[in-house]
């Protein structure tokens, strides 16, 4: 009873229990200090892998479009030296196509010419035709009127070549032929292509036809010229 009453027995009792209080903190803190650690080190190194993981995935990637900057870099390069050997063949090649444009200015011109040549060659063509034909019907209207009157006869032969016959000249052979052939040319003109028996005076003849187109005093002074000859021939 003497040791209760004794004022420094509960004061050491009530240090020892905070002694023993305080190391069971510590100790109990220390545990969970312990776990935290751990939990800790383990999310640290999930962490850490992740931001490896990441990283490594950054850098291929990085490397990747590196490779692909470097493509793109020698492709420019490419073009570039292309486009400057492009350009220095420009004016040369400038030069051809002014060459090629000139070459078709100057085709089409010709071309124009040549349509043009060709309008104006089937208008004479045309205008040829018609008058031939016209010529030709002069021909067949003083057929008839020939053929009583002068005992001419007038045959198409070969072609567009006519043959005029005339008859009743020598009167010992009423039906002995005098003959000559006629032609029109392409221009229009009227052209003697032979003539039997020959007369000296048919070259002038022609050339009176050419001149005048008188074809009715033509055929008129042919059958005189036969007359003539044929009186020579007698007399002599």
């Amino acid at each position: 009873m003497a040791s209760i009453k004794d004022l420094d027995v509960g004061e050491k009792f009530s240090s020892k229990l905070e002694e023993i209080r305080n190391k069971l903190l510590v100790q109990a803190m220390g545990e969970v200090m312990n776990e935290a650690t751990v939990d800790f080190c383990q999310a640290h190194k999930h962490y850490m892998k992740s931001v490896l993981d990441t990283c490594s995935k950054k850098c291929r990637e990085d490397e990747s479009m590196f490779e692909t900057i470097q493509a793109y870099t020698e492709e420019l390069k490419r073009q570039n030296s292309s486009v400057r050997e492009r350009s220095a063949e420009q004016p040369e090649i400038v030069g051809e196509i002014e060459d090629k444009e000139n070459q078709k200015a100057l085709l089409i011109q010709k071309i124009e010419k040549l349509k043009q040549d060709q309008i104006r060659n089937r208008e004479l063509i045309h205008s040829q035709n018609k008058a031939n034909k016209d010529r030709l019907k002069n021909l067949n209207k003083i057929k008839d009127i020939f053929q009583e009157q002068l005992c001419l006869e007038i045959r198409k032969i070969q072609g567009e070549k006519l043959q005029f016959i005339f008859r009743n000249i020598n009167h010992k052979n009423p039906q002995g032929p005098y003959t000559f052939v006629l032609r029109i040319s392409e221009d229009g003109v009227y052209q003697i292509v032979s003539c039997d028996p020959p007369l000296v005076q048919m070259d002038h003849l022609e050339r009176r036809l050419q001149e005048t187109n008188n074809f009715s005093a033509f055929l008129a002074n042919v059958r005189r010229e036969f007359v003539a000859l044929h009186n020579a021939t007698k007399t002599g």
